[in-house]
């Protein structure tokens, strides 16, 4: 039986640079100050991302330096999956009003966009605090 997954996009504006920012997307310990409890680079380059004491594998799969990073989740004995969940993180500016924003994609099985909302506006706040955002 396949579970199905469901994608969660948010815009969350910014207020610091791409290079600032860029740290708290896409290494472990600017991670672990915002996005879970912790996180371990494991000798493979696996994360391991900590929440209430569970293990979460993932590989980062994409990054452009200063722009984005994907992560792909793995399995428990840190396999590929054929439909992994992931989050994709994207510094993106408004050509417009010059302000910076951070797009998140989050892509799992978890179906209630409305908690995954509350859960990203949360931790966008986490970020902003540390941040100065």
């Amino acid at each position: 039986m396949r579970s199905t997954k469901t994608k969660f996009v948010g815009e969350y504006p910014i207020n610091a640079s791409s290079r600032l920012l860029y740290p708290y997307l896409s290494t472990a310990s600017g991670l672990a100050e915002w996005f879970c409890d912790d996180v371990k680079v494991e000798v493979n380059k696996v994360f391991n991302f900590v929440w209430d004491g569970s293990n979460h594998y993932a590989e980062m799969t994409g990054f452009r330096t200063n722009r984005s990073v994907r992560f792909n989740f793995l399995d428990d004995n840190r396999q590929h999956v054929s439909d992994p969940s992931y989050i994709d993180f994207s510094i993106e500016s408004s050509e417009l009003t010059q302000e910076q924003f951070l797009k998140v994609v989050d892509y799992s099985d978890e179906e209630d966009q409305e908690e995954l909302a509350e859960l990203w506006e949360h931790l966008m706040q986490n970020l902003r605090e540390i941040i100065g955002g």
